[in-house]
C-alpha cells in the first residue's frame, strides 16, 4: 500500500496557511489544518500573509507574530525594518522578472524572490515541524512528502513560474526532483474539495438541501473570493468525476481587501484635515486593530461599532468635538466612545466588488455553457452581504452554494488534487504557443523579406507553426508531437525558438504580441540523408510548466527545455 504524503500550502494575499496528510493512498482523507493566532487569542485556518525582515534584509518572523512585532516597534526602529503585508498582488496583471523587486511599508524595497521564498521557506519549516509534534516525534524531511502550492488561476504563467523558482530556492523540493511539487490553481482545488462535500456541508441559504451534483455533463462556475483576487473558473463533470475546464480562467483584483480599502477611505473621509494621518503615523498598531475588527464586522449584515481609541479621541479634539466630525458623514452616528456605521454604509464598501464579481458571472452565464451551480470559495466568501448579493442576482440562472468554511475549501482540496492532479482532465490553453520554422517560399503567399536562398532552395523564414490555439483544450499531461525537417543538406544541427502570443491566427515570429520564450539546437550529425533527416520535437504541456524535447531520429540525441516565462 503506497503512501501519500502530502503538504499543500495555501499561500493567499490576505492570509496563508498549510494542510497535510499522511495516510496511504487509498483511504479516504480530511486533512489536517494547523490553526494559527493562539499568541493573540484568535484561532484561525491561516495565518495574515506578513513577513518582517530586520534591517540586514535578514528573516525575524512570520504571520501574527510578525505583525504584532511590527507594530509594536516605535518610529525609528519600525523604519529600519522590512515590514511586508499583502505582498503577493505584487504578481498580479504583470510580466514578473527574476529581479523584481517589491516595496516594504518603510518604502524601502527589497527583491520579491527573496521575500517569497523566505515565507515558503517559513511555512515549509513550519509544517514539518508541527507534524512532528503530532506524529510522537516522528521525523519528517521535506523530500518525504509531495508538496502541493496553490495559486491563483487568472495569474500569468511567468508568476507561477516565479513561485516554482521561490519554492524551490525555499528548500521545498530539489530542483532535480521538481516533479515533488505540484502546483494548484486555487478555484480548481476549492472545485476538488466541494465536489466530494454532503449537503450538509453547505450553509443553507434561500433554498433546501442541495449539494454539487456529480452527475457526468453537470457544469458549475468556481468563484475563488479571496483577499486579493477574484478567480473565475467554469467546470464540467466527466466520466468517473474528472473535471473538464470549459472556459480558460477570468477574474480581477476586487476581492476582500477592495472592501478593507473602502473602509480605510471612509475612516480617512471622518477624520479630515490630516487628523487620520497623523493617527496612523503615531499609532500604527491601533489602526490595525481597527481593521481586524472590521474584518470580523464585515462578515456580517448588520449594523456595527468601532470602538474609538483615546489616542483618536485626542487626535481629532485638537481640531474640534469629534462628534462633528462624524455630523458631517452620512451612515455614522457617535454612541459613547464607538463609531457606529449603519448596514447601509457598510454595505456602500462592497459595492465595487460586487459589482466586479457580478459583471464577470454575467458574461460566463451569457456563454454557450448549461450552467447548473455557482459554488463561493475563499475567505471573502464568509460575508453574508456577498452571499445574499450572488444569491438573490443569480437564483433564476443557477443554485448558489458555498460551503460553511470556505476559506478551508482551497487548503483541503489542494491535499486532494496533490494525490490525483489528473482528476483536471483538461484545460483551456491561455496562448497560442508556437516554433518557429521554414518552408518553402511562394511569392503568392509569402512576405518579401523573410525570403533566404542556399544551396538547397529558397525558403520563407520565421514562420510561426502552431503548437497549440488559444482557447483549445489540453490534456492535463499532453504531448504534441511534430516531425520537423533541415533546410540545408549539410547542416550539422537544427535550432528551434519557441514563441506565445494571446492572438489566434499568427503568421510570422516578429508580429505584433508574439514573445520568445525559449530555444535550443538539437545536434544531427549525421548528415547521409540530407534533407530527408527528421527531428521529432515533442511539446510537453505539463501542469503549469511546458517543457520541449527535440530528437535527431537518426542519433537519437535528444535536446530538452523547460520554456521559460520569466525574464531576467
Amino acid at each position: 500500500m503506497e503512501d501519500a504524503f502530502i503538504i499543500a500550502i495555501d499561500f493567499g494575499t490576505a492570509y496563508s496557511g498549510y494542510a497535510f496528510s499522511i495516510t496511504s493512498r487509498d483511504e479516504e482523507i480530511d486533512p489536517y489544518l494547523k490553526f494559527w493566532g493562539q499568541e493573540v487569542g484568535l484561532e484561525t485556518p491561516k495565518a495574515p500573509t506578513c513577513i518582517l525582515f530586520d534591517e540586514h534584509e535578514e528573516f525575524v518572523s512570520f504571520g501574527y507574530e510578525a505583525k504584532e512585532t511590527y507594530l509594536s516597534k516605535k518610529g525609528h526602529e519600525a523604519r529600519e525594518q522590512y515590514f511586508f503585508n499583502c505582498f503577493k498582488m505584487a504578481l498580479y496583471g504583470k510580466k514578473i522578472t527574476r529581479n523584481l523587486k517589491i516595496k516594504a511599508a518603510n518604502g524601502k524595497e527589497m527583491t520579491a524572490m527573496k521575500v517569497f521564498t523566505e515565507a515558503l521557506r517559513f511555512l515549509k519549516d513550519d509544517a514539518l515541524q508541527y507534524i512532528a509534534t503530532n506524529t510522537e516525534g516522528r521525523k519528517f524531511t521535506a523530500s518525504d512528502f509531495t508538496w502541493v502550492l496553490t495559486v491563483p488561476a487568472i495569474w500569468d504563467h511567468s508568476a507561477k513560474q516565479f513561485m516554482r523558482e521561490a519554492a524551490t530556492q525555499a528548500g521545498i523540493v530539489p530542483k532535480e526532483n521538481s516533479d515533488l511539487l505540484v502546483i494548484a490553481l486555487e478555484p480548481e482545488a476549492a472545485s476538488v474539495f466541494c465536489k466530494r462535500l454532503p449537503s450538509e456541508g453547505f450553509i443553507a441559504e434561500n433554498r433546501g438541501e442541495d449539494k454539487l451534483d456529480q452527475s457526468p455533463g453537470t457544469q458549475y462556475i468556481i468563484v475563488d473570493c479571496g483577499g486579493g483576487t477574484i478567480d473565475i473558473t467554469v467546470h464540467e463533470v466527466l466520466e468517473r468525476g474528472a473535471l473538464k475546464e470549459l472556459h480558460k480562467a477570468s477574474g480581477n483584483d476586487y476581492g476582500g481587501q477592495n472592501v478593507d480599502r473602502k473602509f480605510k477611505e471612509f475612516l480617512i473621509e471622518i477624520f479630515c484635515d490630516g487628523v487620520w494621518d497623523e493617527y496612523e503615523l503615531n499609532y500604527p498598531s491601533e489602526v490595525q486593530k481597527m481593521m481586524n475588527d472590521f474584518n470580523i464586522f464585515k462578515k456580517k449584515d448588520k449594523d456595527f461599532e468601532i470602538t474609538c481609541s483615546l489616542n483618536l479621541g485626542r487626535a481629532a479634539q485638537k481640531k474640534q468635538d469629534i462628534e462633528l466630525f462624524l455630523e458631517k458623514v452620512q451612515g455614522v452616528s457617535w454612541n459613547e466612545g464607538s463609531i457606529r456605521v449603519c448596514k447601509q454604509k457598510l454595505r456602500s464598501f462592497f459595492e465595487e466588488s460586487l459589482c466586479g464579481i457580478t459583471d464577470n458571472l454575467r458574461q460566463l452565464l451569457s456563454k454557450d455553457f448549461k450552467i447548473e451551480y455557482i459554488l463561493l470559495v475563499g475567505g471573502f466568501a464568509e460575508s453574508e452581504i456577498l452571499r445574499r448579493h450572488i444569491t438573490d442576482e443569480f437564483i433564476d440562472n443557477c443554485k448558489v452554494l458555498c460551503p460553511f468554511r470556505p476559506q478551508e475549501a482551497i487548503l483541503k482540496g489542494a491535499v486532494e488534487f496533490g494525490r490525483n492532479p489528473s482528476v483536471v482532465a483538461s484545460r483551456k490553453s491561455a496562448f497560442t504557443y508556437g516554433v518557429g520554422t521554414n518552408e518553402m517560399f511562394n511569392e503568392s503567399i509569402h512576405r518579401a523579406d523573410k525570403k533566404i536562398t542556399n544551396n538547397d532552395g529558397t525558403y520563407c523564414t520565421d514562420i510561426f507553426m502552431d503548437l497549440v490555439k488559444a482557447d483549445e483544450d489540453v490534456g492535463w499531461n499532453e504531448t504534441r508531437k511534430h516531425i520537423l525537417y533541415p533546410i540545408e543538406s549539410d547542416q550539422t544541427q537544427m535550432n528551434f525558438t519557441f514563441y506565445q502570443t494571446k492572438r489566434q491566427n499568427v503568421k510570422y515570429v516578429d508580429e505584433r504580441g508574439v514573445e520568445k520564450i525559449g530555444s535550443f539546437a538539437v545536434p544531427s550529425p549525421d548528415i547521409t540523408r540530407g534533407l530527408s533527416r527528421e527531428v521529432k520535437l515533442e511539446i510537453k504541456f505539463g501542469y503549469t510548466e511546458m517543457t520541449a524535447t527535440g530528437t535527431d531520429q537518426e542519433t537519437g540525441i535528444k535536446q530538452t527545455i523547460e520554456l521559460d516565462f520569466m525574464r531576467i
